[in-house]
């Protein structure tokens, strides 16, 4: 065996050089050899330096790999991951790897044939070796396997039905894998390819590994390609899909769902309604609440994110109602007016059409529509010519005069007969309401990458909007009542009386209801008082005292207070965050790992394979960033990854999310926070590093609230009182509970 030369021993420990790391190199048969490796050589150097300690010639068809279950390659652009102590493989080069498994997987046997493919499916992760392999056209050698060659094998289905289950499984998933990489363009497919993986959706429903990738690479094609869309569209139908939603495997029914969000949200403006209405008839919303939303299981995160997905999908149908205004001389249009004032006055006698009685209906149609709260009286119809929510309104009026036809009369009636003027007018009301509960919704937003915020209730009928405003509007009622409010100012009474309905909406919804009923009943327990009550003891938890001395002592006591949140942020920062990579599709979750050295001096970060259950360890993480190099911190549209065009990076939420780092000329590093907290916590904290201020909504909050505890705590009469330096001690357990007396 070879031997490699021991470094020389001084009398004093020095350091090593920081281009100098120090790796175990292991090579089949041989004894893994220390080596120290020098950054600054080329790496060919390296290689040839290792191959000659080994007696190995043709030192250029050799290559380094880390030995960890990755098994990437090293290259020259990713040779700075290595870190001292790592263990690396003396391996074939990714392009002689590429070059043996474009012939092996062609093997006449099939034993040879679907080890290659298996190893095909691990390589296939690493960029480096993908690269090789599709210079050799390999990506067209998978899809013509997949298309016609496997029909050689169809008769050997019935005898060796396991080994073709796995084959076509390792070739499918070294397409996902290789497709990932976004080398090569989706738009190249042949409509066969489209129609055997389509035709997999079916035959292999049993096994979960085709079935599941068969369904990652329609949902990238639909993303990724329009052309792609419409021939997906044509080979799958939602009736194909709905049977893997009725299984148990919560993985396939995510993919499931994700190709029906990626079909609904490519599909064409007129086409997408006709689609809703296909799912309505398969009941997808039925089958899902059945067998996902309350299957006895905990819905994961990547589920979470495709129902959140599907729900805004679904809310967007309602866009073009909320955007088309009314045409008052639509006759169609005012018939709907008709039917609100015919259902809520219909014990009224109707005029008989002569001359002399034109004009009293006149009259008779004008109090009505005046009872029923519209700005209009003589002509309703110009009440819903703005746009939002333009013609959605009434449409939601419609429904509750209809479905809900006791509560409607009751609250026309009622605020009709009233004379305090403290009347809720039902027109104006709905309109206000239905723009309100567009924007709860977001409707008309594209859905969010990193949103996971379903709400159950929401699949727990086929016109949850609309019940979900019959629910607010008798709220909306009622807290007018409850607040007194006068429709003689009605803009500063809406204003008022909105607030205190949507603060209502929006805490009955963080509750997560898990129906209509029961946002109903936690609805019923946020009243008006309760509403004033919680407000108070919010305002007394953050009381701001405006006196003189007061202001001084705040002045004083902020910087220290500042400098706390500061420390606070740096320390949050060492710990680090992971953090989720955006995909054009999101067949799985892909991580990475960034965080401050404890010297505040270096970032450190880095991939990794799963979401880690802690703190990720510095030496783990393959890259660094001295702090010194950063020039800017930049956030939202300024980011350079939120300036790339895409479908689902350009929307609102997402965009509040993403910051830089920019360093160096060109060099940056791009972030999308979990959460708003996290964003704020690391612009605050990598503003603190480059000595600017912290100006984030969290770091407003917790000066308030630090300064107004510090505040009260120096006021409180503490004279004589001794405070102990140590917490006093728990008491032990009483020897029994007799004392304990249940109220119930």
């Amino acid at each position: 065996c070879p031997v490699f030369p021991a470094p020389k021993r001084s009398s004093v420990a020095m350091p090593p050089p920081a281009d100098i790391v120090k790796v175990a190199i292991e090579w089949p048969g041989a004894f893994p050899k220390l080596m120290e490796i020098d950054q600054k050589k080329p790496l060919s150097s390296i290689i040839k330096e290792v191959c000659d300690g080994w007696s190995l010639a043709n030192h250029d068809q050799y290559a380094l790999q880390h030995a960890d279950s990755s098994n990437f390659y090293i290259t020259e652009k990713n040779r700075n991951e290595i870190k001292n102590g790592a263990i690396l493989r003396l391996t074939t080069s990714p392009a002689q790897n590429a070059q043996q498994l474009h012939e092996r997987i062609q093997s006449s046997s099939m034993d040879a044939k679907l080890e290659a493919l298996k190893d095909l499916a691990n390589y296939s992760r690493d960029v480096t070796f993908a690269q090789e392999f599709i210079n050799l056209d390999g990506i067209s050698l998978l899809t013509q396997m997949v298309e016609s060659g496997t029909e050689r094998y169809q008769k050997l289905q019935k005898i060796m039905k396991p080994c073709f289950g796995d084959m076509l499984s390792f070739t499918l998933t070294a397409f996902v894998e290789l497709m990932d990489h976004g080398i090569v363009s989706w738009d190249t497919f042949s409509v066969a390819f489209i129609k055997k993986i389509a035709s997999y959706v079916n035959k292999f429903a049993s096994d979960i590994s085709i079935l599941q990738r068969s369904l990652a690479i329609l949902e990238s094609m639909v993303l990724n390609s329009h052309d792609l869309y419409q021939k997906v569209a044509q080979e799958i139908t939602i009736g194909q899909l709905i049977p893997h939603l009725q299984g148990t495997d919560q993985e396939i029914q995510t993919y499931t769902i994700a190709v029906i969000n990626a079909l609904f949200l490519k599909a064409p403006d007129d086409k997408r309604q006709e689609m809703a209405n296909i799912l309505a008839q398969k009941q997808l919303r039925l089958i899902i609440l059945t067998h996902v939303i309350r299957a006895q299981r905990d819905i994961n995160n990547e589920m979470a994110h495709q129902l959140y997905v599907l729900q805004v999908l679904t809310f967007n149908l309602l866009e073009d109602r909320m955007m088309t205004k009314m045409d008052p001389q639509d006759q169609a249009q005012r018939d709907i007016i008709f039917e609100l004032r015919r259902i809520a006055f219909d014990a009224e006698s109707e005029p008989n059409n002569s001359s002399g009685n034109i004009e009293k209906r006149k009259s008779m149609y004008t109090r009505d529509y005046k009872k029923l709260g519209f700005i209009n009286h003589v002509n309703p119809a110009m009440d819903f010519t703005q746009t939002p929510p333009g013609m959605l309104a009434l449409d939601n009026m419609l429904y509750f005069a209809k479905h809900h036809q006791d509560a409607y009369i009751r609250i026309v009636l009622e605020n009709s007969s009233r004379e305090d003027k403290h009347e809720c007018p039902f027109g104006r009301s709905s309109i206000e309401l239905t723009k309100m509960l567009c924007e709860i919704l977001k409707v008309g937003e594209l859905p969010s990458e990193t949103c996971n915020d379903f709400h159950p209730m929401f699949f727990t009928h086929d016109r949850s909007f609309e019940e979900f405003f019959c629910i607010c509007i008798q709220l909306l009622n009622k807290t007018w009542k409850e607040m007194r409010a006068t429709s003689e100012d009605f803009n500063k009474a809406r204003k008022t009386v909105m607030q205190v309905v949507k603060e209502q909406i929006m805490r009955a919804l963080t509750t997560k209801p898990s129906s209509l009923d029961q946002f109903k009943s936690k609805l019923q327990n946020l009243s008006y008082t309760e509403i004033l009550k919680i407000r108070q003891s919010e305002r007394m938890n953050q009381e701001d005292f405006q006196s003189r001395p007061i202001l001084e002592l705040k002045e004083k006591i902020q910087p220290e207070i500042l400098e706390l949140i500061k420390q606070q942020r740096l320390n949050r920062l060492v710990e680090g965050t992971c953090f989720r990579k955006l995909n054009s599709r999101r067949r799985q979750d892909k991580f990475w790992y960034c965080r401050l050295s404890p010297n505040h001096k270096v970032l450190h970060y880095g991939d990794l394979e799963e979401s880690p259950q802690g703190e990720v360890p510095h030496d783990s993480l393959q890259d660094k960033l001295p702090v010194a190099d950063i020039k800017a911190v930049v956030t939202g549209k300024d980011c350079p990854h939120m300036k790339e065009k895409g479908a689902l990076k350009q929307n609102k939420e997402v965009l509040e999310l993403a910051f830089s780092i920019l360093y160096d000329s060109s060099g940056q590093l791009n972030f999308i926070a979990p959460d708003k907290h996290e964003y704020c916590v690391w612009t605050d904290g990598l503003n603190a590093l480059l000595g600017k201020d912290m100006l984030s909504d969290l770091t407003r909050n917790d000066l308030d609230t630090l300064l107004s505890m510090e505040i009260k705590l120096r006021l409180l009469d503490l004279e004589n009182i001794q405070i102990p330096d140590a917490p006093p001690p728990i008491p032990k357990e009483p020897s029994n509970y007799d004392f304990v007396y249940d109220c119930n």
